[in-house]
């Protein structure tokens, strides 16, 4: 489904939630595609469980380093500190409105919209998140509803959200389907 399409990870040098990168980066792969961990450092990235440091993983290139062109699509990946570290990123912030201006699509889960927030893509989009999200995202002018998934195509791409790991089947399915067009 996902053959000769490489799907970008973004996520912060600490802070990501590991199951929300590594339970879609997992789908990815076995959909056929390519997943790449874009960090704004180059090395290794430390993922947590919950407040806990879990395994780390080799970034495999920077923000600085590429651009939306080279993916065919985005997967924001939750944890509280990742995307408030991404969000005061500039470069990644510009990396994932990019995805949006080219109209690809864009996978986000758990505290990941807030990097969205900060890109300013989420205003008349229909999400999901974390609930400590919801006020965040209303306020930037999205509609945020407590679903296991929500598919949103009123926009520029087809957005995809959910809020926590216990959604992550459903999550990882829909984003299968987003990325695979």
């Amino acid at each position: 489904m996902l053959q000769g399409k490489t799907i970008a990870f973004l996520v912060a040098p600490e802070g990501v939630e590991q199951v929300e990168l590594t339970e879609p980066w997992r789908a990815v792969e076995q959909a056929g595609g390519t997943p790449r961990l874009v960090s704004t450092q180059p090395g290794r990235i430390q993922a947590f469980d919950h407040l806990d440091k879990a395994d780390t993983f080799a970034v495999d290139t920077t923000v600085g380093d590429v651009s939306a062109a080279d993916f065919d699509g985005l997967l924001l990946p939750g944890g509280v500190a990742n995307p408030d570290i991404l969000r005061t990123v500039p470069k990644a912030v510009q990396f994932a409105r990019d995805f949006f201006d080219a109209g690809k699509p864009v996978s986000a889960i758990c505290h990941g919209p807030w990097t969205l927030i900060e890109a300013d893509v989420v205003r008349g989009r229909s999400l999901t998140s974390w609930p400590s999200l919801q006020t965040d995202l209303r306020n930037a002018g999205a509609e945020w509803a407590d679903q296991e998934v929500m598919i949103c195509t009123a926009g520029p791409n087809t957005l995809v959200t959910s809020r926590k790991p216990d959604d992550l089947k459903a999550f990882c399915q829909a984003a299968i389907d987003a990325f695979g067009g």
